[in-house]
């Protein structure tokens, strides 16, 4: 479903964005990525969920997101939509003209 909502608000936006799907198939890799939980979905290496639960530990366990809906396997597609916003319009104030962002989702 993370997969799903990344494309969708890829093409919501507009923005030409790399979508990265990551297998994490360790508890080492999941430490060596930082990985929250899985699916943990991120914009130019920043995790589209600006308010995490302050979790600590990296993990393979199911990631859960507390979103407007209520808790969810998935971040929320606006966070997402937002996210890729935000790294086009930083990207084109910094001087980089490269509009293109990356967009990952990982899962084990």
């Amino acid at each position: 479903m993370a997969i799903s909502v990344v494309e969708k608000a890829v093409a919501e936006t507009g923005v030409p964005a790399e979508i990265a799907v990551v297998d994490v198939t360790s508890q080492t890799h999941a430490q060596e990525y930082l990985l929250p939980g899985s699916p943990t979905v991120r914009v130019d290496g920043r995790d589209v969920d600006r308010q995490p639960d302050g979790r600590i530990e990296f993990t393979l366990d199911d990631r859960v997101y507390r979103t407007d809906r209520g808790l969810a396997g998935w971040p929320d597609e606006r966070w997402v939509r937002e996210a890729l916003l935000l790294a086009v319009a930083q990207t084109t104030t910094n001087g980089n003209h490269d509009s293109s962002s990356r967009s990952s989702a990982t899962s084990p």
